[in-house]
């Protein structure tokens, strides 16, 4: 079955995603945001192009192009910059919170403009995962937004937006090939920044560098072969939601490396959060199961009703 595969996929792309936003943490404030940005997507891009012969990765249609563009664009390239300019000042587990609201903006566009239906169990299970991130942010941030948070916000749109656009690719192309085109586009989109970015590449520690290493060839290649696999083959709403588990794992990863510790109402909000996408994922296989089992149980109840009616008798 592909189905629990795709989850797999996704689950893994989770981990992978939340653990780079304490990476970045590490490396941007050496690396800088153009530095960071482009040593991530380079070094992630040239090893895509590397096993693109092995893998037997094919050229795009001339036709698709605009569509890879948009997609380096949006999820590669303004994406990278944004985030690593907004977490200079915020915190790596704020950071995931904010741009765990990312699948509103993916599932409204699937929604509006791919035509995916979106179920009364999925649209309860996203409000509450939504109110578990509130509260989350809320209890981290409190009602006082900073420039660097709206930065983190913009990164946050971009990265909704990238997702539904991927969709029509992953009908013609394979998750690695679309990874590849996506990395290799958004990696030239920033090669104007290298005058920026010579400096602080120039002066960062193996630390940072090894960070940057790790972001390009986990997160981004790996975690975005895995995300279009995932994409493919499960609707928008289900597999966009899963991105919902992000923050509460980037809390436990960032207090593990950098010793960020996470306040009680993260941990709430976090539990609350997780209940959320089991009901986006599971919530209408669970509700089909019950009905399709449901008259069985009710001639059941009849049956043992006619029975104990003989037994008095």
């Amino acid at each position: 079955m592909r189905s629990p595969r795709a989850l797999l996929s996704g689950l893994a792309v989770v981990v992978l995603w939340a653990s780079a936003f304490p990476a970045i943490r590490v490396a941007a404030p050496e690396l800088g945001v153009a530095g960071l940005s482009l040593a991530r997507l380079a070094i992630a891009a040239l090893l895509l192009l590397v096993l693109a012969p092995i893998l037997k990765v094919r050229i795009p249609a001339r036709r698709d192009l605009p569509l890879i563009l948009a997609c380096a664009f949006f999820g590669m390239a303004a994406y990278q910059v944004l985030l690593n300019w907004g977490e200079l000042d915020v915190p790596a587990g704020t950071a995931s919170i904010i741009v765990a609201a990312a699948p509103l903006v993916s599932v409204a566009i699937a929604a509006g403009l791919l035509g995916e239906r979106l179920t009364g169990l999925k649209i309860i299970g996203s409000a509450v995962a939504l109110a578990g991130v509130a509260l989350v942010s809320l209890t981290r941030s409190g009602f006082t937004a900073s420039s660097a948070l709206w930065i983190v916000i913009a990164a946050m749109v971009v990265q909704g937006i990238y997702h539904p656009l991927t969709k029509p690719l992953l009908k013609k192309y394979s998750g690695l090939e679309v990874a590849t085109y996506c990395m290799v586009g958004g990696a030239v989109m920033l090669l104007p920044t290298v005058p920026f970015a010579w400096a602080d590449l120039g002066q960062a520690s193996p630390a940072a560098w090894w960070s940057a290493a790790y972001l390009a060839v986990l997160p981004s290649a790996l975690g975005f072969v895995l995300w279009g696999y995932a994409v493919a083959r499960i609707s928008m709403a289900t597999s966009t939601s899963l991105l919902y588990l992000v923050p509460p794992v980037a809390v436990l990863i960032s207090f593990v490396w950098l010793g960020e510790v996470p306040y009680p109402g993260e941990l709430v909000g976090g539990a609350v959060v997780i209940v959320g996408v089991v009901t986006v994922v599971l919530g209408d296989r669970l509700r089909v199961r019950w009905s399709s089992t449901r008259p069985v149980v009710e001639l059941v109840e009849t049956g043992q009703r006619d029975l104990d009616k003989l037994d008095h008798r």
